[in-house]
């Protein structure tokens, strides 16, 4: 996937009410950017930090920058718009590009399921058979090489695990996929200190047999695809 319009590095000044960030272009200006990250951001939201924006030039947008990477300028990235990961997937998927999932050549995103839900895609092949797949966005790493899932409390995430599990129970096929938007990390795991509700509800929905996969991504300043797939540690 790549950006829709040549991304410009800044210097991130701060970002507060959740989705909005202040940046120094290069230039001396500064802008305010849509940040499309609802969760803590743990680790990317301090002063200084080497960012990329996309710029637009939408009437009907109010911001005219959305901020898309933090650039650890260590050579590795983390993308931190969370509407990217649904984006890189679907397109990996439609190329047959996931291993696991090549089977299913049939891809719906936003299907309506559970109890008032959407699954972020239903997969369906030629014997008529359906995996739901569930699709969280992971950006924190406290330790070097370790990507863990949530940077918050997400009460949210502990239903989609409650609603796989019981597409599961009926006799179903469900997965979670964690896909990591960072270049620097080796394997997966979960922030239990950070979210222990989400935590107890990931081994019960494990235990029912929702299916868990973790990529990582190749990110630069020019688009963001889907990498490699990364070793799940509980």
């Amino acid at each position: 996937m790549e950006f829709g319009t040549p991304l410009i590095p800044a210097t991130l000044v701060r970002r507060y009410k959740r989705f909005l960030a202040d940046a120094i272009l290069d230039d001396g200006t500064e802008v305010t950017a849509h940040c499309a990250n609802p969760g803590s951001m743990m680790g990317l939201k301090d002063e200084g930090l080497r960012i990329w924006l996309e710029p637009n030039d939408d009437p009907q947008k109010k911001l005219k920058y959305g901020w898309r990477l933090v650039d650890h300028q260590n050579g590795h990235f983390t993308g931190v718009d969370t509407s990217v990961p649904n984006r890189a997937l679907r397109v990996a998927l439609m190329a047959g590009e996931v291993p696991e999932l090549a089977a299913y050549t049939d891809v719906r995103p936003e299907v309506k399921y559970g109890q008032n839900s959407r699954i972020d895609f239903l997969l369906s092949n030629g014997a008529g058979q359906d995996l739901y797949v569930e699709v969280k966005s992971v950006t924190l790493s406290r330790i070097p090489g370790k990507a863990e899932f949530p940077d918050s409390v997400t009460a949210r995430g502990t239903k989609h695990l409650q609603e796989l599990a019981e597409v599961v129970r009926s006799g179903g096929r469900a997965m979670m996929l964690y896909l990591v938007q960072r270049t620097d990390c080796d394997h997966v795991t979960l922030a239990e200190d950070i979210d222990p509700t989400y935590a107890a509800a990931f081994d019960t929905a494990q235990a029912a047999g929702v299916e868990v996969l973790a990529y990582d991504c190749r990110i630069s300043p020019q688009g963001i695809t889907v990498g490699r797939r990364l070793p799940f540690n509980r």
